[in-house]
């Protein structure tokens, strides 16, 4: 597999406390790689990061195969666009006018910019100024701006940050296009089910460290789903197991964590039937990315 992002023990400290602890990122060319974690994970530092806008305080960055350093880092950042934070953009003039100025700094060609636009769809919206564009508006010019240089990668800060859901629904669209496109996107969310429906490698951060970093199959395949028992007395089943799998009720089904085997689970089975508690049903949770990301961060709100 090829990465276009690889680092290495990438660690940011700042006045004493760790954001970054030793990261080892990994994003496979052509990918949709969703970056996810608790608010004070680190995510926007290690963005920062990527993009050299901060110095790590240890470890080494790849983009393209090349070290990000002071001597490759102009060369890199015209092959890398971003949008991290707020939107950019001059609020008193057009989309166009704005478009423009990219286009000066950059040392683009029409058709690199007629390209951008046309991508996040707003040809129709560019001679509007930008203070009347909705946000869902700000957030495509500021994709456009970030996509006129044609990059081969794309980092993205909370693009569907503020957006109602049909705005959500278009730049899901816009990154998968992307995505059939050949560019790689880093988008970093808190919208767990909006990131599900998009990333094809997933990365989750806790504490500024990895706690996983793989596709959703192999995510999934790596967390056991919670046992759920209906029984005839649900509270003495519950209050049997609470000092050994951390049993919990909820209305009259026993939830257990951490069942991982087949075996274990007849193994409690046959103890609550000993003791002559009724088992009507067995069963498993059902798994969403949510569960499984409150699952490996210990409940972390993102």
């Amino acid at each position: 597999m090829s990465f276009i992002v690889e680092s290495s023990n990438l660690t940011k400290v700042y006045g004493g406390r760790t954001v970054v602890d030793g990261l080892d990122l990994r994003i496979p060319e052509g990918s949709v790689y969703g970056f996810l974690g608790p608010n004070g994970s680190g995510k926007s530092t290690t963005m920062k990061m990527l993009l050299s806008l901060i110095r790590p305080t240890g470890g080494e960055v790849e983009v393209l195969g090349q070290p990000m350093n002071r001597s490759t880092r102009r060369q890199l950042l015209g092959s890398i666009g971003s949008l991290i934070e707020s939107p950019p953009g001059y609020a008193h003039l057009t989309g166009a006018e704005n478009m423009r100025i990219v286009q000066r700094l950059l040392g683009l060609d029409d058709a690199q910019v007629d390209f951008a636009v046309k991508t996040v769809r707003m040809q129709d919206q560019m001679g509007k100024r930008v203070r009347e564009y909705s946000l869902g508006m700000k957030q495509r010019l500021g994709i456009a701006m970030a996509l006129a240089r044609q990059p081969k990668l794309l980092i993205l800060d909370e693009p569907t940050n503020g957006l109602d859901p049909a705005g959500i629904e278009e730049i899901r669209e816009l990154l998968r296009r992307l995505a059939d496109g050949g560019v790689t996107v880093m988008v970093s969310s808190h919208l767990l089910g909006e990131v599900d429906k998009t990333a094809t490698v997933l990365g989750i951060l806790s504490q500024g460290r990895m706690i996983f970093q793989g596709t959703r199959a192999e995510l999934f395949s790596a967390a056991t789903p919670d046992l759920l028992i209906d029984c005839s007395d649900p509270r003495r089943a519950q209050s049997m197991l609470a000092r050994a799998h951390g049993a919990r009720l909820e209305d009259a089904t026993v939830r257990l964590a951490g069942v991982d085997s087949d075996e274990a689970t007849a193994g409690i089975v046959t103890g609550l039937v000993a003791e002559g508690i009724g088992v009507h049903g067995v069963r498993r949770d059902e798994q969403t990315l949510e569960s499984v990301f409150m699952g490996l961060t210990a409940g972390g709100g993102l």
